[in-house]
């Protein structure tokens, strides 16, 4: 009898344990405004030119960095910030098509692909892992 109770015991602490495990292993953080795996520092090529000069390094840098539900990417050497970019999740990726001018600035948790423009002067690259 006493054998029977405490194998109903140990029983009922691992069914009320794993209930808990369950509850927290939810997926409550399926958009990219509630992850924050995008963010941190990325290495590789990176250029800008903005129609008067040029600027490129094979070994350059763009820091992704969440301010809301937006994005800002921040470059070296001096290049301009990319900021306030809105994006639609696939998967695990971060994926932005502008509709005006070219915008695709793909991110995954290891790579970043940026191709963006802005008033048809300014050029952004970037092809970077960390």
């Amino acid at each position: 009898m006493k054998i029977t109770g405490k194998m109903f015991g140990t029983l009922l602490g691992i069914l009320i344990f794993s209930s808990f495990a369950f509850v927290s292993c939810s997926s409550d953080d399926d958009s990219p405004a509630d992850s924050d795996i995008f963010v941190g520092t990325y290495r590789g090529d990176v250029s800008y030119s903005n129609g008067e000069s040029n600027t490129s390094d094979e070994n350059g840098r763009v820091t992704v960095v969440k301010v809301g539900n937006n994005y800002n990417f921040e470059f070296s050497n001096g290049i301009p910030s990319i900021t306030g970019v809105e994006f639609e999740r696939d998967g695990e990726t971060l994926i932005n098509v502008g509709s005006s001018s070219i915008q695709y600035i793909r991110v995954t948790a290891s790579t970043l692909q940026i191709l963006y423009t802005e008033n048809d002067n300014d050029v952004w690259t970037a092809n970077c892992t960390r």
